[in-house]
């Protein structure tokens, strides 16, 4: 079905500026990079939080998944447990006994 105009141009407004958001949260991400932080966890938590935010932002709007339906979500969220559980797998497990 075609769209009008009005919703195409809705949905280009929508595309931009999520990739504004994409543009700031880079610069943001090369700004932090330069900060003379200690730990080295802090950093990579840091890191790995506005590389949620970016990969949540591209999900939604580019891969459409804003307006899916909820089958995607469970989907989604099995996908995140596992994803936390192979995470801390090595936190939990004791490499000496491996060896």
């Amino acid at each position: 079905m075609a769209e009008s105009a009005e919703e195409i141009r809705k949905h280009v407004r929508v595309y931009l500026t999520v990739f504004a958001a994409l543009s700031v949260l880079t610069v943001v991400t090369v700004a932090v990079s330069y900060l003379q932080i200690q730990s080295v966890a802090l950093t990579v938590l840091i890191a790995l939080f506005i590389a949620s935010i970016k990969g949540g932002l591209v999900a939604g709007y580019f891969m459409h998944l804003v307006s899916e339906k909820q089958i995607i979500f469970w989907v989604l969220a099995v996908t995140v447990v596992f994803f936390i559980v192979l995470m801390l797998l090595p936190v939990f497990t004791d490499v000496e006994s491996v060896f």
